[in-house]
């Protein structure tokens, strides 16, 4: 089987402005944010996604619905594919967590797997939500190109889970930007990651390992 993971954070929001940590809060997209999904669902309409599936929250259903309008698909949401439950955090900036929790708060983000916000999730169980609900929608599916609608947070914890790194390293994989997305391939060997916090139709990597590439369908 040869399928495509696509994650796609959704476009700004005034809590992505000013360092809120949102979590499950339903807030929705910015002016500017509701331009970035238009715009990056232009290149991705390019790309010929074959499925959408997207977080329930609006800020990411709203960023899906504007690549489903132009490719003409439809897509299901899920609550699996939500941000990370923030627990005590929600609402509140990365300053006001260090000065309320410091110890949790610079634990968590060092890498540690304890629970956001005292009361919230930990990064495994995200993880294993989100990567859950994406293997169910490609189970017994080849040849997909599948555009996951989600957070930043939760993109990251599939990434490392996909690409089977030990959960305190997910942190070596940089963020994505608001309405930018990263690209996972499978092959015999798993999953690799063709792009990462990218913005454009990737390239054909050439020579790699010396070796024959075949050319994405993108490009053909």
């Amino acid at each position: 089987m040869s399928n495509r993971i696509l994650l796609w954070r959704h476009g700004q929001t005034d809590w992505n402005v000013v360092n809120r940590f949102q979590g499950h809060s339903d807030i929705p997209l910015n002016d500017v944010g509701l331009v970035q999904a238009q715009r990056s669902a232009q290149v991705l309409a390019g790309m010929k996604p074959t499925m959408i599936i997207s977080s329930d929250l609006g800020r990411a259903q709203n960023t899906a619905q504007a690549l489903a309008n132009l490719v003409n698909l439809s897509f299901e949401t899920t609550a699996h594919l939500r941000e990370t439950n923030g627990g005590h955090w929600e609402g509140k900036t990365g300053a006001q967590n260090r000065e309320e929790d410091f110890e949790n708060f610079v634990s968590w983000i060092s890498g540690e797997d304890n629970p956001a916000g005292t009361i919230g999730e930990r990064r495994s169980e995200v993880a294993a939500r989100a990567v859950g609900a994406i293997l169910q929608a490609l189970e017994g599916k080849d040849e997909q190109l599948l555009v996951v609608a989600t957070h930043g947070g939760t993109a990251r914890c599939v990434l490392g889970h996909l690409l089977q790194l030990p959960v305190t390293q997910w942190g070596v994989i940089g963020g994505l930007s608001n309405a930018s997305w990263s690209i996972l391939g499978s092959n015999p060997r798993g999953w690799h990651l063709v792009e990462h916090n990218a913005g454009s139709i990737p390239e054909i990597v050439y020579g790699e390992e010396s070796g024959a590439n075949p050319v994405p369908d993108w490009v053909r």
